[in-house]
């Protein structure tokens, strides 16, 4: 009976595990979809989560760092905010160099792979007490792992579908909220039209540089919030030099 309940207690933790990976894995996909749409592959999805992860981690472990005590509210829209920001500046740089100069987008987008890992990296370590291989911000992993009140203690369907912090559920409703603009808008329409056939779209009237630049970044600003997902709430707030 013991090792029929520590098996089950095994399988619901992999699983649980298993949504909040695939949650992170979730926003880069919807920010590639976004940029797909736009009519461009950028391959740098994980240099752009890493540079998101990282930033926003910084943000998170200065702001608790910098106050006696911290908000719950506040330390959010400081993680999430400077992940999205720190995304949407390296959407932008690979927009530039694919659609103003007309470089090839995978050579771009492996490039900004690279790059932003090297620069998450780097400027993550300024964050690492001198001499310590990690540093760990502990409210903001307080904020980001805080399961639903009351829901979460409800047996195996509690800990199935609400032991999860509040990115995972936002990702949900931002997938909707994806389709939904995708399909039943007409900006949305608009930039499905500029990703299949750019010339037409033009001639239609659409500015397509315009619609690249916003889809691209605000992409790559989705894709940012999957590192500081990874980083806050599946790396357990955990920065480190080696990872």
């Amino acid at each position: 009976m013991i090792r029929r309940w520590l098996s089950m207690a095994t399988l619901i933790g992999w699983i649980v595990r298993a949504v909040v990976f695939g949650s992170v894995v979730m926003y880069g996909a919807m920010g590639e979809i976004l940029t797909d749409k736009a009519g461009h592959l950028n391959l740098g999805t994980p240099g752009i989560m890493c540079t998101g992860g990282a930033f926003g981690f910084a943000a998170a472990y200065a702001y608790e760092n910098a106050v006696d005590n911290p908000n719950f509210l506040v330390c959010i829209l400081v993680a999430v905010g400077t992940a999205f920001l720190a995304g949407a500046l390296a959407g932008l740089i690979y927009c530039f160099l694919t659609a103003t100069l007309l470089v090839n987008q995978n050579v771009v987008g492996l490039t900004l792979t690279i790059f932003g890992v090297g620069v998450g990296k780097f400027f993550g370590t300024y964050v690492i007490p001198e001499g310590a291989v990690s540093t760990k911000a502990v409210f903001a992993n307080k904020v980001f792992i805080a399961k639903i009140p009351g829901l979460s203690v409800l047996g195996i369907v509690g800990e199935l579908l609400f032991s999860y912090g509040f990115m995972i559920y936002l990702a949900i409703v931002l997938a909707i909220v994806v389709h939904l603009f995708l399909s039943r808008t007409r900006v949305g329409l608009n930039l499905r039209a500029v990703g299949e056939n750019p010339a037409t779209a033009d001639a239609a009237g659409i500015n397509v540089t315009k619609y690249k630049y916003c889809a691209i970044m605000i992409g790559s600003g989705i894709t940012g919030l999957g590192g500081v997902l990874y980083v806050l709430d599946y790396g357990n707030g955990t920065w480190a030099t080696a990872s």
